[in-house]
């Protein structure tokens, strides 16, 4: 009850648009468009590319001057200096106004680097963001292609308890007749019980696997939720050698492509630490006048007129000596650089990796999937044969039992190797950079 009236709570809350529909089966490609949207992981490095565009247009303002005015009011009891630039006796008071601009002309090309750094920076945070929405479709299609399993598994389930319930119906009527002992049919009504607690755990497998996909997608509420089940197919061509899938991904993949970005913005932060070596030069200008009560002489107007100042400079600082902290910054950002290459070095090997074990998987998969659609065919004859020959009394329940329990295993068999050949196949393509489909 609890859990319902928090359900309820958050949908009176939701906007409509962020309500999933499931009046109908989701594709896969549905599911992962929807977990783009609403995916927190997503969703959080969304933000962070946001604000690297905030830092990028930050640093490319920096080229423009500041200016600034400012305006002052004081006030002064006895003796002081008045608007004649005389001292008196009394009290006065002045008012100031100013406005002032100034501008970097030369920092040791610090600002142009700075500009290029945070520009890296966003590409950095865009791959980030790829490539957090590449995790979360492998994580989508790895839950999507459990709930086909499961779902087969249920069907194969299904097919046992109608075969047992056939079985028990027609070993009743053999005993009415006499033609059958008790003990035959009590051990086939065991059998059949024992088929309804394995259809009944397969579809808890299918719920729980549903569940499971609907909290990766974010749901507010699963219940109704189902998966379009695809036609399975599968193509004999042979798959691509693990070394050229790895030099198609290294030039793709955005794992690879943020560490590179970042290598490079490494590069930059050696530059800008040493423009700190060169000297800087700044340009300031401005405009400023005063207004004085009590020794005024002149009106608002004449005064503010009389005493407007301008100025314009030129500021060249040079740096002597700064107790080693920029050799200091320097050799830091030259270590940040080499940490920043083994970094990508070890994002490549970590790619290499995962490449050769998809490979590896897809292989070995395939050659399962072989195997396990003869023994499935095998298995299916056998029971047919063995079924024939109990019907005849050629065979004991406990024969029939056993064939039909080899079957339904074969058959499970067959239905993960196909499933995980699916995948371990669109895995390997994937890393080509062609889109999750099954």
């Amino acid at each position: 009850m609890k859990a319902l009236l928090i359900s309820l709570a958050f949908l009176m809350q939701a906007p409509t648009d962020s309500l999933p529909d499931l009046s109908r089966p989701w594709s896969l490609q549905q599911c992962i468009d929807w977990a783009m949207e609403h995916n927190l992981t997503v969703a959080g490095s969304e933000i962070s590319v946001e604000g690297r565009e905030i830092d990028n247009h930050s640093s490319r303002m920096s080229w423009l001057p500041s200016v600034n005015g400012s305006v002052g009011e004081s006030f002064s009891f006895g003796r002081g200096l008045g608007g004649n630039n005389t001292y008196e006796k009394g009290n006065s008071s002045s008012t100031s106004l100013s406005l002032g601009a100034s501008m970097t002309l030369f920092d040791g090309l610090a600002t142009p680097r700075r500009i290029q750094l945070s520009k890296l920076n966003l590409e950095a945070a865009t791959a980030d963001l790829e490539k957090a929405r590449e995790d979360v479709s492998v994580q989508v299609a790895q839950a999507y292609v459990q709930i086909l399993y499961n779902y087969e598994i249920r069907d194969v389930a299904a097919r046992q308890v109608s075969i047992d319930s056939l079985q028990t119906e027609r070993l009743q009527g053999l005993y009415e007749t006499g033609r059958a002992s008790a003990a035959e049919l009590s051990q086939q009504k065991a059998a059949l019980a024992q088929s309804r607690v394995t259809l009944v755990q397969a579809g808890n497998n299918v719920r729980s696997s549903l569940l499971d996909m609907a909290q990766l997608l974010e749901f507010p509420y699963w219940e109704g939720f189902s998966v379009v089940r695809p036609d399975v197919s599968f193509s004999s061509a042979l798959l691509p050698d693990p070394e050229e899938i790895y030099a198609d991904a290294l030039g793709i993949r955005p794992a690879i492509q943020a560490e590179k970005i970042r290598l490079e913005g490494a590069r930059k932060q050696i530059q800008i630490a040493k423009a700190s070596y060169y000297p800087t030069l700044s340009l300031g200008g401005g405009v400023g006048t005063n207004y004085y009560t009590t020794f005024a002489t002149q009106g608002f107007w004449d005064q503010l007129n009389s005493n407007f100042s301008k100025y314009l400079s030129l500021s060249l600082n040079i740096p002597i000596f700064n107790k080693f902290s920029v050799r200091n910054q320097v050799r830091s950002a030259r270590l940040q650089y080499k940490a920043q290459e083994l970094q990508l070095l070890r994002a490549e090997h970590v790619l290499y990796k995962e490449i050769q074990q998809a490979w590896n998987s897809a292989v070995a998969s395939q050659a399962k999937h072989a195997a396990s659609l003869e023994a499935s065919a095998a298995a299916e004859d056998a029971f047919q044969l063995t079924k024939a020959k109990y019907e005849n009394g050629k065979a004991t329940i406990t024969e029939f039992n056993e064939s039909l329990a080899r079957l339904v295993k074969a058959q499970s068999d067959a239905v993960q190797a196909t499933y995980e050949c699916l995948y371990q196949t669109a895995l390997v393509e994937f890393y080509r950079g062609r889109p999750l489909s099954l």
